[in-house]
């Protein structure tokens, strides 16, 4: 296993090995935070927001500045995660909502239990996996919906699911109890810890607002204190695995599903009531940061899915590295862990990404093997208030990004080697890699299925 990684890098393609020895598994634990902006972290050089814990993983690990998701915002991105293809593929173009929702943007109810996953792929390969904060592959609203029990989790407490609502702070607690027992039965381990912060609500606990007592500004308390209760339990997860003995074969990544979300100018903080998670405070105190990026949350510009990715692995991922020119994205994640695993995929399965080991172990590829693309049901024309959120249709190939609205009347272009805070649109300059782009995003648009198929309809459906 260790020449993989060079392997893979001088070839560009993904290796995945059909079986690999107990002993070479790595434990993997994929932090997946909610609305976590890129530049809402200490270690990327916040003024007041402070995650010395998360700052721990970047110095001991790699700190990925080019890591995209697949959506700019939340189901969609975790689709990508769980099937490794871009969640268009399954009419996941938005988060999923009430039945009569889902219905109108022509969207399922769920993801399906027999698309390709990710746990799935690991427990064939023998590992024991959780999951733990949030779903959102369907919605509590949805009470008929699958449980993750049923794509692959051998434990699981999650909430914005069917079923019992596990409490948001629970979920460091319940991924120590699970590796401490995958670690007695000498299992390898998978975990998605899905946390909740810093969607809205913001549920504040006194400890952590006490803490930030000398902000004056009320949004910007608020904020700082969920993101350090955030950093907390991070932190708690991490002395976990060092207590365990069992840091040096165990990869931990922390990365965010889409960027910050943006509070209105005018708007205060005000308390607020979620049926999944509980009463806290609503998006008045919403202060998160792109760090310079065009948009936000619900944008396809850099503001809305690059964000944060820093992976941890002692002695395989360099410590204390800034890796700035890896593509790495949400959709090479599978095929990632499936090759660090030793899992082999189902024969008919075909990943929209590629295996990221060798960008993971120090030797990122000089260019990235397949195009990416993006779907999202945007506002046309824009927003006053939303002047960035009008992109419908993405790519991105080599260092070009194409974007568009819904019927391609504008179009921008970007390269984002030169100008990775889209600044200057260069369509005018290269209407030959306009139209080149164009043509790629189109024939993949085509390529995607009409409506949803399959068992993935509520009851609820009116037919």
């Amino acid at each position: 296993m260790k020449f993989l990684p060079a392997m893979a890098a001088l070839l560009g393609v993904a290796l995945l090995p059909a079986q690999a020895s107990k002993t070479s598994q790595p434990n993997i634990v994929f932090i997946f935070a909610d609305d976590w902006g890129w530049g809402d972290l200490s270690c990327h050089g916040h003024p007041w927001i402070k995650t010395p814990n998360i700052d721990r993983l970047a110095r001991e690990g790699t700190d990925f500045h080019r890591f995209t998701v697949a959506s700019g915002v939340c189901s969609p991105s975790r689709a990508a995660i769980m099937t490794g293809q871009f969640p268009a593929r399954h009419c996941i173009d938005g988060h999923f909502a009430h039945v009569p929702d889902n219905a109108r943007r022509n969207m399922p109810d769920w993801l399906s239990p027999s698309a390709p996953s990710l746990p799935r792929m690991l427990q064939s390969a023998g590992y024991a996996t959780a999951h733990y904060g949030k779903w959102h592959l369907a919605n509590n609203m949805i009470p008929d919906s699958p449980t993750p029990a049923s794509y692959g989790y051998d434990d699981y407490g999650a909430f914005n699911c069917s079923g019992e609502q596990m409490p948001v702070h629970d979920d460091a607690r319940r991924a120590i109890a699970f590796m401490e027992s995958a670690v007695a039965d000498k299992k390898p381990f998978f975990i998605n810890l899905w946390i909740h912060e810093p969607h809205t609500p913001f549920h504040t606990v006194p400890k952590y607002e006490w803490r930030f007592r000398e902000m004056p500004n009320e949004a910007e308390r608020i904020y700082a204190s969920v993101l350090s209760h955030a950093d907390d339990r991070i932190g708690e997860v991490l002395d976990a695995i060092d207590r365990l003995g069992i840091a040096e074969n165990t990869l931990i990544i922390f990365s965010s599903d889409n960027g910050p979300a943006h509070a209105p100018a005018s708007s205060k903080p005000e308390l607020t009531y979620d049926s999944a998670t509980g009463a806290g405070w609503g998006l008045g105190a919403a202060k998160g940061s792109t760090a310079g990026r065009k948009g936000w949350k619900g944008s396809l510009f850099e503001g809305g899915i690059n964000v944060p990715f820093i992976a941890r692995w002692p002695g395989k991922v360099p410590a204390g590295n800034v890796d700035s020119e890896s593509l790495i994205s949400a959709v090479d994640l599978l095929p990632t862990f499936c090759e660090l695993a030793g899992a082999t995929p189902p024969p008919a399965y075909f990943p929209a990404g590629v295996s990221q080991v060798g960008a993971l172990t120090g030797h990122p590829a000089p260019e990235r093997a397949k195009p990416l693309f993006w779907r999202f049901e945007a506002t046309w024309p824009p927003k006053k208030e939303e002047p960035d959120h009008w992109v419908a249709r993405a790519i991105v190939d080599s260092h070009w990004k194409l974007v568009a609205n819904k019927d391609a009347s504008r179009l921008e272009l970007y390269d984002l080697n030169l100008d990775p805070l889209e600044k200057n649109d260069l369509s005018k300059a290269h209407p030959e890699v306009v139209a080149e782009l164009r043509q790629k995003l189109d024939a993949w648009h085509d390529s995607l299925p009409a409506h949803p198929t399959g068992d993935v309809f509520s009851t609820e459906r009116t037919p």
